[in-house]
């Protein structure tokens, strides 16, 4: 991702927000299992390249919500046709790939994961309850 000056870190969070929506750092560290320390290095570079923006969240004023600029949206964009360029000089259909590794995520969350994060993964399936384990 250096091509278009993003770091493997950098593209994964943004990918986050962009399928989740905004939230907290804490809550996007969690998603992303990196610490909140190691989370925020990389939201510090994001937002000084203008694709995040932090507000202080109304609600807790401890923390910050994280979201994606537009400039930001355009990068995830760039991002996704770059691996499917690369996925296509492969021969591997990155559609099916994206499937197959959403599935193991959204597993491995369910099982591991706190109610929190059980909760934004079962937004992306609803066939998955907060309940679930």
């Amino acid at each position: 991702m250096g091509a278009i000056g993003l770091t493997h870190a950098g593209v994964i969070a943004m990918e986050v927000l962009s399928v989740n929506g905004p939230m907290t750092q804490a809550q996007l560290a969690q998603l992303v299992r990196v610490q909140a320390q190691t989370m925020g290095k990389t939201l510090s570079r994001l937002e000084a390249h203008g694709h995040i923006s932090r507000q202080r969240s109304a609600s807790d004023r401890r923390s910050h919500v994280v979201s994606l600029t537009d400039r930001g949206r355009e990068a995830v964009a760039q991002a996704a046709d770059m691996e499917r360029a690369v996925l296509a000089a492969a021969s591997i259909d990155p559609d099916v790939l994206r499937q197959e590794l959403q599935a193991v995520v959204t597993e491995l969350a369910t099982r591991i994961s706190s109610p929190e994060v059980k909760a934004i993964v079962a937004t992306q399936d609803p066939s998955l309850s907060v309940e679930a384990n």
